[in-house]
């Protein structure tokens, strides 16, 4: 079925700004309360007396919903379209971040975070869904920038917290996730006034298909989308979480903030890049050529560039693994029959967080083992190499498709 915003020669440039605003705001939603709390660890630290284990959970916890909640989110779908179940994803994420502030304890405290955990991993599938159903002819762009939002979700507590935020609330980190949980609930007031037609609809499974929720594990596709994703997110965790301290162990910790601040910023240059080039790389195998060796380039820089070589290399990182988390986000929906997509993304992002999560440990492991900090790094160089062969492959498909 098509759907209503496509024309006879394609979609009316009017008709086309309001679900991209939507995509845009979904975006930022997906991340920005998850980025709100690294600028704050130190205020949490000292007021509930946190260790320095109990901080790796508080992060890590979003990462490990994201992968057990992924498929409960295609159920959503199934039953109430993709419409609502990103509405009911906004809101319980807008809720359970502010309830963080609440947070007596640190039991409590995990308990809001996995909850909002939940509600972001119920959004992930319902994006490209939505991608599918408003923008068919146009899942490049749509998928840009959407993750155009999500870059700028990443960058934006991040940078404006300590400055601004902080500030203007007494320097509460309590008030400060409240503060980060607006945009989410406005982001889901404007999906009820401004999403484009009826929401069952519209992006709801037909109804032979509506009952079908559990992803198809048998496929291979499932697995090659999946571990292409999982390859993409695995470096990028494991880069981050490795680099800071690979640096001091080398005494050049002077390079920590410049190396993480390329890296993550390079991520928002690239998708402001892609916002004019997706539908043109969209489908393509060259750019899984070029962007995938690229992200084991940069790594390779890291380990053995220093001063400035070090920070470009760190960038280079972002840049390229921000381009193939594009291109493989973008696949499901053209990949997937269009009432199948909900199906496909859950059983793509149960897989490629679990690998988000336990990549990283596999690095910290080796590191503890051997003794010798470049070797946390070799996983994420595997990563590299699969994402680069595993989305060539996928490329090519989406292509024959």
């Amino acid at each position: 079925m098509q759907s209503s915003f496509v024309g006879g020669d394609g979609l009316q440039t009017s008709r086309l700004l309001k679900p991209l605003i939507l995509l845009w705001l979904a975006g930022i939603a997906l991340r920005v309360t998850i980025l709100a709390v690294p600028p704050v660890i130190p205020l949490i630290h000292d007021d509930l007396h946190l260790s320095e284990t109990q901080v790796g959970l508080l992060i890590g916890l979003p990462l490990v919903l994201f992968a057990l909640a992924a498929v409960p989110g295609s159920l959503l779908i199934a039953r109430f379209g993709a419409g609502l179940t990103m509405i009911i994803g906004l809101v319980v994420t807008a809720a359970a971040s502010a309830g963080r502030g609440a947070a007596s304890g640190v039991l409590t405290l995990y308990a809001a975070t996995m909850l909002m955990g939940f509600g972001i991993a119920i959004m992930q599938p319902a994006l490209p869904t939505l991608v599918r159903a408003w923008l068919p002819h146009r899942v490049g762009l749509g998928t840009a920038v959407s993750t155009n939002g999500m870059m700028l979700g990443v960058a934006m507590a991040p940078a404006l917290t300590i400055p601004f935020v902080l500030p203007m609330v007494g320097n509460s980190w309590r008030l400060d996730l409240l503060v980060w949980s607006t945009p989410v609930l406005a982001a889901a007031a404007l999906f009820l006034v401004l999403a484009p037609g009826d929401l069952q609809r519209e992006v709801r499974p037909s109804a032979a298909n509506n009952r079908k929720w559990w992803p198809d594990w048998n496929d291979p596709l499932i697995w090659f989308l999946g571990l292409t994703f999982g390859s993409n997110n695995a470096l990028y965790h494991g880069v981050n979480a490795f680099l800071p301290d690979y640096l001091n162990s080398v005494g050049r910790g002077d390079l920590i903030g410049p190396s993480i601040g390329w890296l993550n910023g390079a991520q928002l240059l690239a998708s402001f890049v892609l916002l004019a080039t997706a539908d043109r790389l969209h489908r393509r195998a060259w750019p899984y050529l070029v962007f995938g060796p690229l992200t084991l380039a940069g790594v390779l820089g890291v380990l053995l560039g220093s001063g400035t070589w070090v920070v470009f290399s760190a960038g280079l990182v972002g840049f390229a693994l921000a381009v193939t988390f594009v291109l493989t986000f973008a696949l499901p929906p053209v990949l997937s029959r269009p009432d199948d997509v909900h199906r496909m993304v859950g059983g793509m992002f149960t897989i490629s967080y679990s690998c988000a999560v336990i990549i990283p440990i596999l690095c910290g492991a080796l590191w503890d083992l051997t003794g010798i900090p470049w070797t946390a790094f070799v996983p994420v160089g595997l990563c590299g190499i699969t994402l680069t062969g595993l989305g060539l492959m996928l490329s090519l498909r989406a292509r024959a498709g």
